[in-house]
């Protein structure tokens, strides 16, 4: 049972659908699935700057190493 001030705070309803796990530390983590994926962007942007899309720079990859192909 989880209190419902936190489910009213998180906008947890009785159809939301709720991931737990335990993180590195060996807390247990219990989130919504908007949640984790705020969670996942935010570690993502460390790594990526802000405009940068990976899916982008795979294509362009791809192309070329096509043309390279191509060529040789």
């Amino acid at each position: 049972m989880l209190p419902s001030w936190w489910r009213k705070r998180e906008g947890i309803g009785p159809s939301s659908e709720l991931h737990v796990a335990l993180n590195e530390a060996g807390s247990l983590v219990i989130e919504t699935r908007e949640q984790g994926l705020r969670r996942a962007r935010a570690l993502v942007r460390k790594y990526v700057p802000e405009g940068v899309r990976l899916s982008d720079e795979l294509i362009a990859e791809r192309r070329a190493e096509a043309e390279r192909e191509r060529q040789g």
